[in-house]
This record gives structure tokens, sequence and C-alpha cells, in this order.
């Protein structure tokens, strides 16, 4: 399909080439589209950009996830390919729900309020490191090993080798980026490390029993029938690599809001109980996720516009959240407690099956920074992933007021 082509039928319909590496979600052109009307064609179909009809698709039963023709969609073939069609994300019905079950008990409210003080040490230990310093750069030295030793954590692993685990997550997930078919070779490795990683990990616990989450899907795996060789291998991994990624970047963009928002970060490190309110305006205004993907089960009509099945349907997290229908004053404000849910998270049934557990994490990070690196700035401009797909920080250098940092 050429790059001006869609499989919806409504010319009249602005277009946006989403696999650009010059278009960004946070766009002019895109800012001008919402206000004439919720909908744009891309070269896979559907864009949604207001928050009403973004609201009314994520749950809309016509519709299945999307995601799993990303493969497809970039030329992506092999062994990641494979891995993606196969996890719990990408699955539909009866499978999704058996292993969504499977996996929910890690990812419990409960179980990350327990370990909300592990987070407050980490987060502490990885500030004393560079503090004395006058700059870091954040994505390297506070965000990248923050997102990997809470993952090991939360999993009852050993985070001794929490720099390869995270070099194989940030290979793994140029797969989701735009500029995907450009590194598979980065791509194939990574998840070759990240396999043969937790290879080893599920025979240490098939020797050696353990009280921890990955022991029950051990357990499961060789109750014989609840959880495959294979989809045991690829829970893992997914465990891993998506509990790496998403925190990661997220903490990145949040740091860049605050940067722009000097007053915020400054209101933050006075008030440190407003650090979940901070979360959720982040990924309001700056999601990494900066779609959820759809993909018509069936031909429908969506507002007239007639979606042929296997459409892919990109509702646009961002705009949403930044609606000024929905939001009277979309502005980032860390003291607004009670806006509409965003969508940073996705929404339905395949709701962010982390939420938690990044929830949580980013709440004390957040909290903790403000309070010991007042008045942040960039020291160098920052480079970035491309603004579409999955995006965030590729490098991200800061400074702060350091005659007033603890």
């Amino acid at each position: 399909m050429a790059a001006t082509e869609s499989p919806i039928d409504a010319p009249e319909l602005p277009f946006f080439d989403v696999n650009d590496l010059a278009f960004s979600v946070r766009s002019d052109p895109v800012r001008a589209a919402r206000d004439r009307g919720p909908y744009a064609r891309t070269p896979y179909g559907l864009a949604v950009l207001r928050y009403a009809e973004v609201s009314q698709l994520v749950n809309d039963k016509r519709l299945i996830q999307g995601s799993a023709r990303w493969s497809e969609h970039n030329g992506i073939v092999g062994d990641w390919a494979r891995w993606w069609s196969n996890i719990v994300l990408n699955k539909e019905g009866a499978e999704h729900v058996r292993l969504r079950k499977l996996v929910n008990p890690a990812f419990s409210s409960r179980h990350v309020e327990g370990l909300v003080p592990k987070f407050q040490e980490l987060a502490n230990e990885l500030i004393d490191g560079f503090i004395g310093d006058g700059q870091c750069e954040f994505m390297h030295q506070f965000s990248e090993p923050y997102a990997t030793r809470v993952i090991c954590r939360l999993l009852g692993v050993t985070d001794d080798n929490w720099e390869e685990l995270a070099l194989y997550a940030e290979k793994m997930s140029l797969a989701l980026s735009i500029a995907a078919k450009d590194r598979l070779d980065e791509v194939e490795w990574g998840l070759a490390q990240m396999g043969a990683y937790a290879d080893g990990l599920i025979a240490e616990r098939r020797r050696t029993k353990h009280d921890d989450f990955l022991q029950s899907l051990v357990d499961a795996n060789e109750d014989g029938d609840r959880l495959t060789d294979e989809e045991l291998r690829d829970t893992v991994i997914l465990l891993f690599q998506g509990g790496i990624d998403t925190t990661r970047n997220q903490l990145g963009l949040g740091i860049d809001l605050f940067v722009r928002h000097p007053d915020q970060w400054a209101l933050l490190g006075r008030e440190p109980e407003l650090a979940a309110n901070a979360v959720e305006e982040v990924m309001r205004t700056r999601p990494t996720t900066t779609w959820v993907t759809r993909e018509a089960a069936e031909d429908c009509d969506i507002d007239g516009i007639h979606v042929p099945k296997g459409t892919t349907i990109h509702l646009f997290t961002e705009s949403s959240g930044t609606d000024t229908r929905t939001f009277d004053d979309p502005s980032f404000d860390i003291t607004q407690g009670d806006r509409p849910k965003h969508f940073g998270f996705g929404g339905g049934r395949h709701y962010c099956l982390g939420h938690f557990i990044a929830r949580g994490d980013m709440t004390e990070a957040l909290a903790l920074l403000a309070r010991r690196l007042p008045g942040i700035r960039y020291a160098e401009e920052p480079t970035w992933l491309p603004d579409s797909g999955n995006t965030g920080p590729v490098r991200q250098v800061i400074t702060w007021d350091r005659e007033e940092a603890r």
C-alpha cells in the first residue's frame, strides 16, 4: 500500500502518514485535524483524535487488539514476529483470558504496595550515585537501571546483571518504533539474548523450587495443560521486556515535561503527595505509547465511515488526553486529581497488565527526584525516538541546582 493510500474511502478526512519519521502525534496538523473532526486516515486505516470517540472505541466489541499485525505492517519477520504474535498482549478470547489470569498475580495492587520501600531504597541509591556530579544522563543513570531493577525485584530474581537485561530490552523495543525494519538485526539479537536468559531462569526453577512468581509460571507449565513450553518462555521474556521498556521511556518523558514546567517540579518537590497525580498527568499528556491499536473484526460503520474488516484503527492517546472538548484546560497540572481517565495504559480487555507496578514505581521515583534534585534543566538538547509508535528519549542530560540538592 502506498504511503498516500488508505483502506478508508473517505477522501474528505485528513491523511497522516504515521510511518514518516518526521510525523509527530503532537504536531500542529494533528491539532488542526482534531479541531475539524474526530477522525483522520492513515496508511493502515483510521486514526481517532478526540477523547469521546477514543473512549467509545477502546471498548467497542466489533474491534479486537490491533497490535498483533504490527509485524506484518512493518515488514518484520523471523523470531521476533513469532514471539510478538504469541504473547498475551496479542491473544483474543479464551487464550487471552487464560494467559492473563496466570500473569495477573505478579502485578496485583497488593503485591506492588508491599514493594514501595524497595522502590524508594532503589531510587535513593541511584540518585546518591550521581547527585554530587551536578548532572547526569538521566536515561542510563536513573531511568534504565531503575526500571530494570524494579522488574527484577518484582519477579524475585537478582538484579546483578541489570545492564545486560536493559540492553536486551532496549534492542527488542526497537521493533515497536516506526524505524523498526532498519534495525531488525539488533531486535533479533536482543530477543535471542533475552530468550537465553529466560531459559536459564526456567531451568534453575525446575532444579530448585523458589517461593516467587516465576516459580508459579513454571509450576503451571509442569501441570501439563495450563501453560505450554513456548508460552512459558515467551511470557517470561515479555515480563522483562515490557516491564523495563515502558517505565524507562515514561520516566524520561516525565522529566521532559517537568523541565518544560519548572513551577510544577518545584511544587512536587515541596508536596511529594502530588506524585501520584503527577504520574497520571505525565501519562495523559506525554504517553510513551502514542496510540492504542485496534482492528476491525468485521465490516462495520463508525460514525458513518465504512471500515472494512481487517482495518487498523489507531486511537491517538495524547490527542485524546489533551482534547479541549473533554478537558477545559488540558495543560500539564499535577494539582488536578480528578481528570477523566487517560488511555496511556490502553483500555478494555487489553488494559495494561503492569499498570499498578508502573504507577507505583513512577510515583516513588518522581517524588524523590523532585525533592532531591531541585531546578532540573537540560545540560544539552535531548535526542529522541520518533514521536510516533512507542516513543521516548534516547539521551537526556540534565543538571540541577547543585547547592540545594540533597
